[in-house]
């Protein structure tokens, strides 16, 4: 029997866990000609949910991962070779023709897959003027294309002023919306927000929280069943407990007891099990984090841990403050209405190893 619960990629069809207002809010949304900004902690799911919104929608869509972008060139390139899996070359070799510099394109005959890429040193603007510019001219009113663009905060750091760069070319463009995800909630805010940015209100913002506990325990409950009919319901309040309805780390560990579940049904704590199981697999890794952390960071993540207050007088508000954005930026601690470690299982080493 094949494990129902799925973790660390995009999430569909079975796999995918409740959402439903969310999904049918986006897939609504991108009806009309405004652009959507999406902003969640990591691991969310905040990925899973546009892409089911934009395949129920049936509208041509094309994604690409700012966190995967090395230049604006290599952004071009990766927009241009997603835009060709919707339009076949020979369609639109014509307004390929009007690019300031031709992309060299190359395809592997055997799997049919498409490389793009352009002269190393080129402008990287002029390039992404050109790539949107095409994706633009190939579609109409009547048939706007979505561009989604994940971990968006990163074109901060993608160039200098690219960010006024891009919105420039982006403002007169009215066949194409955007949805722009991002995962570092102050730097998404103050992209969105602060008012001399350029991309000041350029579209609807939407922020996506942790599941519903009702709906996730319904889900995890029922997919147990199979392998602990007797039991399914207070494993599912267990592991929700466990995770404080995360939606990845809460499919992770009830992954690992579902396996337990099949392979060592005798188990009397099949919870308690897995979590010792993945806390040893990711030890090592733990480790090699804890030794790079500042002292600091070390006090707030043991503190954090331990639900114990930061405000304990060992250390000033503004240094424990800039060091929560800092962790909060890496993707250590997450904010929903506190402060709490993002990794359950790195929390369960951290109380381990200081015991």
């Amino acid at each position: 029997m094949e494990n129902p619960f799925k973790f660390g990629t995009i999430v569909e069809e079975e796999f995918f866990t409740d959402r439903v207002m969310e999904v049918a809010y986006i897939e609504q949304f991108v009806k009309s000609a405004n652009h959507l900004i999406l902003i969640s902690p990591r691991r969310f799911g905040k990925s899973s949910v546009v892409a089911k919104a934009m395949k129920q929608s049936g509208r041509k869509h094309i994604t690409v991962n700012l966190q995967q972008v090395t230049s604006v060139s290599d952004l071009s390139a990766k927009l241009l070779k997603e835009f060709f899996k919707l339009h076949p070359l020979e369609r639109v070799r014509h307004l390929i023709t009007h690019f300031r510099v031709i992309p060299t394109i190359s395809t592997n005959p055997l799997t049919g897959s498409m490389d793009v890429s352009f002269q190393p040193g080129v402008d990287g603007t002029m390039l992404i003027e050109d790539v949107l510019t095409l994706i633009e001219n190939a579609h109409s009113e009547q048939d706007r294309i979505i561009v989604v663009l994940d971990e968006f905060q990163e074109i901060i750091d993608l160039a200098p002023k690219f960010d006024k760069q891009l919105r420039s070319i982006m403002q007169n463009q009215k066949h194409i919306n955007y949805i722009l995800l991002g995962s570092q909630e102050s730097m998404m805010t103050d992209i969105f927000e602060n008012k001399k940015s350029p991309f000041y209100h350029f579209g609807e913002m939407m922020r996506l929280g942790k599941l519903p506990r009702e709906d996730f325990h319904q889900y995890l409950s029922q997919r147990f069943a199979a392998c602990y009919p007797e039991s399914h319901a207070e494993i599912a309040d267990t592991i929700l407990n466990y995770t404080d309805c995360h939606p990845y780390y809460s499919q992770q560990l009830a992954a690992n007891v579902w396996q337990i579940g099949m392979l060592q049904p005798e188990t009397t704590d099949p919870v308690k099990t897995a979590i010792g199981h993945i806390v040893t697999t990711h030890g090592l890794d733990y480790e090699r984090l804890w030794m790079n952390f500042k002292r600091t960071n070390k006090w707030i993540l043991q503190r954090l841990a331990s639900n114990k207050p930061l405000q304990s007088g060992e250390h000033r508000t503004s240094t424990i403050y800039s060091a929560l954005k800092r962790l909060q930026k890496d993707g250590y601690v997450i904010y929903s209405d506190r402060y709490e470690l993002e990794d359950p299982f790195f929390k369960e080493w951290i109380i381990e190893s200081n015991n």
